[in-house]
């Protein structure tokens, strides 16, 4: 990995760009209803998903409805509860659901156990449950032994370790394997991915695009499988604010602007 305070925006070509939001586009929170993505980092969002022709995704442990509140008002493609729920360009929905009897049972049993760790919260995503113990972190060894017992006791559940919390989600989804499913999907296909994040989640969408020979960069400390790190959410600002700046001017310098540029700006 690169270990540097901040790296070169990149060299104009055919990239497509995926973003975690907590850590990455925005500040971390002590709750998580006190993020915000601020109004120039989502006009940037917006003036990227114009020059690479759409080609730009969140991809978060938030639900995309949380993800379209905080990027409003741009409706980008998005991967949310770490893959579990996605929605392409088009607008079309996929999405993996738990049993309701099974997520009745968890809900139930888990309100009941994570009372007991005061400043613990549990949060309900319907097909995932984030346990947040970050105003409890003396209780992390017990709350993250809580997850696991769980998921031994059931079939079709994993485990997600993250920043200050740990999810029980269903088996088989990550934000590699959304990453990987967008990489099949027009306008992502044929493009060199960019993949920004800071969290353990996020190492299995490192691992994609570095088979994919692109471009993954950690934000922050701590150990990681991405090329590349930024330092903090700021010197990812003046990244993106960099890589926009580069890739709009090599386009102004193009005769003519790719063919569907023009119209998926009146969409965006």
């Amino acid at each position: 990995m690169t270990e540097a305070t901040s790296i070169p925006p990149l060299r104009p070509g055919s990239y497509a760009f995926f973003f975690d939001l907590d850590g990455t586009l925005a500040e971390i929170k002590p709750q998580p209803e006190q993020v915000v993505i601020p109004q120039t980092v989502r006009h940037r969002l917006g003036q990227l998903a114009r020059l690479c022709d759409g080609a730009v995704a969140l991809i978060s442990g938030r639900s995309m409805a949380e993800l379209d509140r905080l990027a409003a008002p741009l409706h980008l493609p998005l991967a949310g509860v770490h893959g579990a729920e996605r929605r392409d360009i088009s607008g079309k929905v996929l999405r993996v659901n738990l049993a309701p009897t099974l997520v009745e049972q968890l809900s139930r049993h888990l309100v009941e156990e994570l009372s007991v760790f005061p400043g613990a919260r549990l949060e309900i995503k319907g097909m995932a449950f984030a346990l947040h113990y970050r105003q409890a972190p003396q209780y992390a060894s017990a709350i993250i032994q809580l997850a696991n017992r769980l998921v031994a006791q059931h079939d079709g559940l994993s485990l997600q370790p993250g920043k200050s919390v740990v999810e029980i989600k269903p088996a088989g989804i990550s934000k590699g394997s959304a990453i990987a499913a967008f990489m099949h999907e027009a306008p992502f296909a044929g493009r060199r991915p960019v993949f920004l994040g800071d969290d353990l989640t996020d190492e299995a969408g490192f691992d994609i695009v570095n088979e994919l020979n692109g471009v993954s960069i950690k934000i922050g400390a701590g150990e990681s499988r991405a090329q590349q790190r930024l330092q903090d959410v700021q010197a990812v600002y003046h990244w993106l604010e960099q890589t926009t700046y580069q890739l709009e001017q090599e386009l102004n310098r193009l005769p003519l602007r790719r063919a569907g540029n023009e119209s998926f700006n009146r969409g965006i």
